[in-house]
């Protein structure tokens, strides 16, 4: 199971209205162990991303659930299907960033550690599983 952190600005960002959690595109984005993001990583442009080709989209559908309670948001998107469709490069983090805002450009949100390289050969596929949380807000 992969591991799930925060990106240290995003918390700051949300205060900064640059999220919409309910309108905007969110985006899946892929880096390997090389380059591995760090929770103090605060735009998509401070990482670098595997090429995508040959994979299905990466676009996360509208969330499915958002709720608080006792002080604690919690986000749900539904899973996201990743098909390749020729070999893909090896990767390890699944990143997830917003793609609408211009200022600042692809706020990032968090990532997910797989704990050791991943590769994908064409017709294979990797489930990015959303079924506890999206994310947490503590």
């Amino acid at each position: 199971m992969a591991t799930y952190q925060k990106f240290e600005q995003f918390v700051e960002d949300l205060s900064h209205k640059v999220h919409d959690m309910s309108a905007d595109a969110f985006t899946v984005a892929l880096t390997t162990a090389a380059n591995a993001p760090v929770v103090t990583n605060s735009i998509l442009g401070n990482l670098t991303e595997i090429a995508y080709t040959n994979l299905s989209t990466r676009v996360l559908a509208t969330p499915t659930t958002s709720a608080q309670t006792s002080g604690t948001f919690t986000q749900l998107w539904p899973d996201l299907v990743l098909t390749a469709s020729g070999a893909v490069a090896t990767f390890r983090y699944v990143v997830i960033y917003n793609d609408t805002p211009t200022s600042p450009a692809d706020p990032l949100i968090c990532f997910y550690d797989y704990g050791s390289d991943l590769t994908l050969a064409s017709g294979e596929t990797l489930t990015i599983d959303f079924t506890t949380s999206s994310f947490t807000i503590v």
